[in-house]
């Protein structure tokens, strides 16, 4: 990266946070910045810096419907660590303080880059807890379809799985100029969600279940320049991202067949509705459990709500929302939830989360803008 490109980005992004934050001084941190650049070739955020263009970059993800709580996130300031222990050891702290007992809160580590002249780091999983997927010799999938290359990928670095639908990946931790490591994730580290439908007993003899929290560690985030390859960060689920895409998609758990068959639905022809049928018990299975067992949890039909709310908010500061019209809809519900009612702009504003090529693939390149693939930031999907 040019020099001159970098101070320009670290410009506009000291100026916006020394303005919103009603800091003075600005000139001055600016010409601190340039010296720096001038000298290294970079340059170091400050940890308030870094915590507010992490926030900044929720606010900024067009993906994503929480965008309500941007100012609530947790910011945790991890680049001193030097070695794939500490990362690991560091982010199942992360996971711990953000289930806080399964009342989720919003959080991000951040971990060294080597453009600041330490060890850069890569986490290579897409989240830090994920289900394995195993290929059967009859064809079928046991576990998540959507794991399946990189549980095999696992299995190549000398781990192995208890061969169930519901096994979770080790972490696995790249250190730059070093080989990844693998590093198995302690069960009582992980809050599962038992699932069960409040009315249909037979449901809970499938014996589903899902995970509390979704931390996102494959994304790069970018902030007045610098990019971090290595910041996990989590918000909480929204019911249709576990129920509708999950474990209802065709090419993920593929339940939908399974409920309806259950149901005594007749899944001859589409025009039935069956799918609907099942998808909406499923929905309601999903809610019913993480009410019961005190687990945050948004349905689609609150989250809209909020999103309009946060929309409403940033008028009023001024400010246009940004925002993928078909991310922001929920894949269920359509035209009862505001937000489908509603257009926006969908450009790209730093800072920013973005997707990166996963490490684990050899030759891998996007084939798309980092920003345009990929799932919804603070969510999973």
């Amino acid at each position: 990266m040019r020099t001159s490109s970098l101070f320009e980005q670290a410009q506009e992004f000291l100026q916006q946070y020394y303005s919103e934050s009603n800091l003075s001084g600005v000139e001055k941190r600016l010409d601190q910045v340039q010296v720096e650049i001038l000298q290294t070739g970079t340059y170091r955020l400050t940890e308030k810096e870094l915590s507010f263009g992490a926030k900044l970059a929720w606010r900024n993800s067009n993906r994503c419907m929480g965008r309500l709580f941007w100012k609530t996130l947790k910011v945790r300031d991890r680049r001193s660590l030097s070695s794939a222990e500490e990362v690991f050891a560091d982010a199942m702290a992360h996971l711990k303080s953000a289930t806080h007992g399964g009342k989720i809160r919003s959080t991000l580590s951040v971990y060294a880059t080597a453009d600041e002249g330490g060890s850069g780091f890569r986490i290579l999983n897409k989240q830090l807890i994920r289900f394995a997927g195993y290929s059967l010799p009859n064809g079928e999938i046991l576990g998540d379809p959507d794991s399946v290359s990189f549980t095999r990928y696992c299995t190549s670095l000398g781990w192995e799985g208890k061969k169930t639908a519901f096994d979770l990946l080790p972490l696995v931790i790249q250190r730059e100029g070093e080989h990844a490591q693998w590093f198995g994730i302690p069960e009582e580290q992980v809050l599962r969600v038992n699932l069960f439908h409040p009315e249909y007993s037979w449901f809970q003899e499938l014996n589903l279940q899902w995970y509390a929290v979704p931390v996102i560690s494959d994304m790069r985030l970018e902030i007045g320049g610098i990019s971090f390859p290595c910041a996990p960060f989590n918000g909480w689920y929204m019911l249709t991202e576990i129920a509708a895409r999950n474990l209802g998609d065709e090419q993920r758990y593929n339940l939908l067949p399974v409920l309806a068959k259950k149901m005594k639905l007749d899944t001859r022809q589409v025009k039935t509705l069956w799918k609907d049928k099942a998808m909406l018990v499923l929905q309601e299975a999903v809610l019913h459990s993480f009410q019961s067992q005190g687990v945050t949890l948004v349905d689609h039909h609150t989250a809209s709500e909020q999103f309009l709310e946060f929309c409403k908010q940033e008028e009023a500061k001024g400010r246009s929302v940004q925002a993928d019209w078909a991310w922001i809809v929920p894949p269920a519900a359509g035209s009862t939830l505001g937000v489908f009612h509603k257009d926006w702009e969908n450009q790209i504003l730093s800072p920013n989360f973005y997707y990166q090529p996963a490490a684990w693939k050899e030759d891998e390149a996007p084939k798309t803008p980092s920003f345009a693939a990929g799932k919804c930031p603070f969510s999973g999907n």
